[in-house]
């Protein structure tokens, strides 16, 4: 028969009793609570939603900030249908129809399955296209973003990590660049 510590079992029942004891004052304490996401709306109560800004309609690509970036939606899609029964990306975007309609055609790997397999239609996990590109809008971040891409990086000036040093070479500990380690 198995034993029981009384000191575990102890503290146990004082974890349990300090968890009900934070479930009872939560709900008085949370509508101090505040999420950055959310405003100054206190938790417990529901937010104002956001305003809903024009999708941008320039017909431009932009720059992808990192290998393997899907391509952001240069249109509005306002309407399309995008469902198990018919995609109205495609009827622009598939590799027959795009050059009579002057887009970008899908990416041959919309085109294979997990395997690398060539399929003759767009691959199942790859056809709803809202999942990975988006329309833009012009707006204000809901949060800060910090993202730096890597040639920026490569760039910085002396003395950053991965900075290049005078010559074009990287600097190096004990060369005239410093170096950090953080």
């Amino acid at each position: 028969m198995p034993t029981r510590s009384w000191p575990a079992l102890l503290a146990f029942g004082v974890w349990l009793l300090l968890a009900l004891v934070t479930l009872c004052i939560a709900p008085a304490n949370a509508q101090g609570l505040v999420d950055a996401m959310r405003g100054p709306t206190p938790v417990a109560n529901e937010t104002k939603p956001p305003l809903l800004f024009p999708t941008e309609n320039k017909d431009i690509r932009r720059t992808r900030n990192y290998t393997m970036q899907p391509p952001t939606i240069p249109h509005k899609i306002d309407g399309y249908q995008l469902d198990r029964d018919f995609n109205r990306c495609m009827f622009c975007h598939a590799r027959t129809k795009s050059e009579e309609t002057g887009s970008i055609p899908v990416s041959i790997t919309h085109y294979m399955d997990r395997d690398n397999n060539v399929l003759a239609e767009v691959s199942p996990r790859r056809y709803f296209c809202t999942q990975c590109h988006v329309p833009q809008a012009d707006t204000k971040p809901l949060v800060g973003n910090s993202f730096v891409d890597v040639e920026t990086m490569l760039k910085r000036a002396g003395g950053e990590k991965g900075a290049k040093d005078g010559k074009g070479g990287s600097a190096k500990a004990g060369t005239s660049g410093t170096t950090s380690t953080k």
